[in-house]
């Protein structure tokens, strides 16, 4: 049977460290004197309240976590940090409607990056400090966080760590994972204290700093401005926005083998990063292309505002330099195409993620080479190393599961009174966690604020499922997933 105990102490232990994150923004009000400094004090009482409580219904629990126990606290873990992690807004009245300081709140933590907040300037220092540290924290994963700095807590974490991994291969850098935790989040804490040097170096002040460069780095895109980084109009935030995005975009271990280990050529070996750079590099050009030919361009801002978007895109960030909605219709295609595959597996962004794409394009392949040689033996292969049939199996189940996500959802939007284009958009963009570049971006009529509360809530559910892989959450709606055996 499902081990609760362990599962509560665990939760009881998170809430503390969210308890922990709040303090920051509550510490933040105080300095600026705003009225959101009692918000935060509440939700700290109510969230470290609610932590003794689980601690409790967790004492005497036997330190071990099955397979079955770790989908459980993972998707758990998500939701009740989302729980909590809005009543900050709830309480200070930034968002006075539950279904919206939810949905808020899980667009944060899953790096979505959708918002219901038309305006967020208005808003005070610590509630938009807190939006960028919910992405932030949610970048590499709540649970990993734990894994890192706490990994006595969370016994059979590397169960943990495949059910909330994304990718359909889980690389490992130590043989301890415990150990891995620690430079990936170290790698991830390095990429956001560079960023927000750069941001602060390029003109930013450190408030506006530190706040884009956890948004950035987490490729979550919720900004302190309506207008996003385009308030400052400057090419050199751009050209930084680009560059972490990008980096944030490829897969961490990849990175700390690389750059700690000194061993590029292991980057430029990789066949995901190959394909990554080359979608990059390909629908940069492409999109360039066509602003210089159809929009009068010049050749610095074509290729500045194409990358930009691209960049943007790719790593399902969401942020923008440039109004799409009136560029030409063919980089519409190309700008949602390069959103729907991702970047790498094991970074920050959503998407399919290219390592999907590359073992797709093998089994083509290989299906190509079958016509001509029916009785040929034909490994998929990835950086040498054969996949087993299992994952291949696992690679298709995924894209079946996107695939009927997206037309439930979007058959609800549509006789719900939402058209057919923003239903489509709407739901590709919450399963894979892009959020607004492509729902606000290319000529939707709606806002996130509009929609009906029941539809919020069902892209709530899209959201959390885009972000942990869909399988992690709809295990626990299987009648095997509860039976004893």
């Amino acid at each position: 049977m499902v081990n609760f105990r362990i599962i509560s102490k665990i939760i009881g232990s998170l809430l503390f460290i969210e308890a922990f994150f709040m303090s920051w923004c509550a510490i933040m009000a105080l300095s600026y004197g705003e009225d959101d400094q009692m918000a935060f004090l509440i939700s700290m009482l109510m969230t470290t309240t609610s932590a003794i409580f689980f601690l409790m219904m967790g004492r005497h629990a036997e330190n071990t976590l099955n397979r079955r126990d770790a989908f459980l606290l993972v998707t758990s873990v998500w939701v009740i940090f989302s729980f909590f992690g809005m009543f900050p807004f709830l309480i200070h009245g930034s968002i006075r409607n539950l279904t919206d300081a939810f949905f808020e709140t899980i667009s944060g933590f899953t790096t979505t990056g959708a918002t219901i907040l038309d305006d967020v300037e208005c808003l005070p220092h610590g509630i938009l400090f807190w939006r960028s540290l919910m992405q932030w924290i949610g970048g590499l994963g709540i649970v990993f966080f734990t894994i890192a700095i706490l990994p006595s807590l969370v016994a059979g974490s590397v169960k943990v760590f495949a059910a909330e991994a994304t990718g359909p291969i889980k690389t490992k850098m130590h043989p301890r994972l415990s150990t891995t935790a620690k430079w990936i989040w170290s790698i991830y804490l390095f990429l956001t204290l560079g960023c927000g040097f750069s941001f602060w170096a390029a003109g930013m002040n450190w408030y506006e700093a530190v706040n884009y460069s956890m948004t950035t780095t987490a490729t979550g895109g919720f900004s302190i401005h309506n207008e996003g980084t385009n308030v400052f109009n400057s090419a050199q935030i751009d050209y930084i926005c680009i560059i972490f995005e990008l980096l944030a975009g490829i897969n961490f271990t990849l990175l700390y083998v690389s750059i700690f280990k000194v061993r590029l050529n292991t980057l430029f070996r990789d066949s995901e990063f190959k394909l990554y750079m080359s979608m990059v590099v390909l629908a940069t050009l492409c999109v360039m292309g066509v602003l210089i030919i159809q929009q009068g361009y010049d050749l610095e801002l074509a290729f500045r505002s194409a990358l930009f978007q691209i960049a943007s895109f790719i790593t399902t960030t969401g942020i923008y330099s440039d109004d799409v909605a009136k560029w030409p219709h063919l980089t519409w295609i190309i700008l949602g195409s390069v959103s729907l595959l991702g970047a790498c597996a094991g970074s920050t962004s959503g998407g399919f993620k290219c390592i999907r794409g590359v073992m797709l394009l093998k089994v083509v392949r290989n299906n190509f080479r079958q016509s001509l040689h029916p009785n040929a033996v034909l490994p998929v292969k990835i950086n040498g190393q054969n996949v087993p049939q299992s994952r291949l199996i696992a690679l298709f189940a995924y894209f079946v599961l996107v695939v009927l996500m997206v037309l439930i959802t979007t058959s609800i939007m549509i006789v719900s009174g939402i058209d057919s284009i923003n239903a489509i958009v709407i739901a590709l963009s919450c399963v894979g966690n892009v959020g607004p570049s492509l729902a606000n971006d290319i000529g939707a009529n709606i806002t996130w604020s509009g929609m009906a509360d029941y539809i919020k809530w069902i892209l709530c559910v899209l959201m959390l499922m885009g972000r942990l892989e869909i399988m992690t959450v709809l295990v626990l709606f299987t009648r095997s997933f509860w039976k004893e055996n």
